[in-house]
C-alpha cells in the first residue's frame, strides 16, 4: 500500500482554555489562521488553527460535557511536539528571558543523528511540552 503521504498537515492539542493557549502560542511567533466552533455530542467546542510557517498547531477546547471524557484518555497521547531550530541555545535564551516555563537547565546533547542534537522543551498552559531541536 502506498499512501503517498508527504507531511504532517496538523497537530491537534486539547486545551482547558482556548484564549489562554491562543495567547501563548502567539508569543511563541504563531498566528492564528483560523478560529471555529464544533459540535460534540450536541454541545459546542472552539477550535483555532495557529501557524508559524509551515507548521500548523491545532489547539482546541472541548465542550464542558465532554471534559470527563478527555481527562478518562491513558494511551495514545502524545508525549510532545518537537521543532526544528537553527540556533538551539539563542532559541533557549529567548524563550527563558521572556517567562516561558523551560524544564530543561540548558539544552541537552543527544548523540543521536550524525554529529549529535541538542533539545530542550518547555511546558504550555496546560501542561503540553513543546520541544525545541537542533540537528547538529
Amino acid at each position: 500500500m502506498n499512501l503517498s503521504l508527504t507531511r504532517i498537515q496538523h497537530i491537534g492539542i486539547p486545551v482547558t482554555d482556548l484564549t489562554r493557549s491562543i495567547g501563548f502560542y502567539e508569543r511563541l511567533g504563531f498566528e492564528n489562521v483560523m478560529s471555529s466552533s464544533f459540535t460534540h455530542n450536541g454541545d459546542q467546542g472552539q477550535v483555532a488553527m495557529m501557524q508559524s510557517g509551515e507548521i500548523i498547531v491545532e489547539i482546541y477546547q472541548m465542550p464542558e460535557s465532554a471534559l470527563a471524557e478527555i481527562r478518562q484518555r491513558k494511551d495514545g497521547h502524545v508525549d510532545h511536539v518537537a521543532f526544528d531550530v537553527e540556533d538551539i541555545d539563542a532559541v533557549f535564551q529567548t524563550l527563558k528571558a521572556a517567562d516561558f516555563n523551560v524544564l530543561e537547565e540548558a539544552p541537552v546533547f543527544l548523540p543521536f543523528w550524525k554529529n549529535g542534537c541538542k533539545y530542550f522543551n518547555i511546558a504550555g498552559p496546560d501542561g503540553e511540552r513543546l520541544e525545541f531541536n537542533q540537528i547538529l
